[in-house]
């Protein structure tokens, strides 16, 4: 199964609008995705109310996992996603 470990940009993690910036653009995505940290998970990506439990803040680590035909695909681009400041791109909107 193929997976992704990357650290979360967004100034105030997952929580809030990156949380539902990111649980939309999971949702979407041709394969389910899982998300977990190193304490807690895997819940599915594209549940805000899970990703909430998660209590990912800023900086922290997430482990992305995925499988199926265009599971890399989803994997690389939700990557880049949590790459990204999500607060700062929602502001400028």
């Amino acid at each position: 199964m193929p997976a992704r470990t990357v650290k979360v940009a967004s100034s105030s993690g997952l929580h809030a609008r990156p949380a539902a910036i990111f649980s939309q653009a999971a949702s979407e995505q041709p394969v389910a995705v899982t998300i977990e940290t190193a304490d807690a998970g895997p819940v599915k990506a594209s549940s805000i109310l899970m990703l909430l439990t998660l209590n990912v803040g800023h900086g922290d680590e997430v482990t992305l996992r995925a499988d199926g035909e265009q599971a890399e695909q989803s994997l690389d681009a939700l990557a880049s996603l949590l790459e990204r400041n999500l607060d700062e791109d929602f502001r400028e909107r």
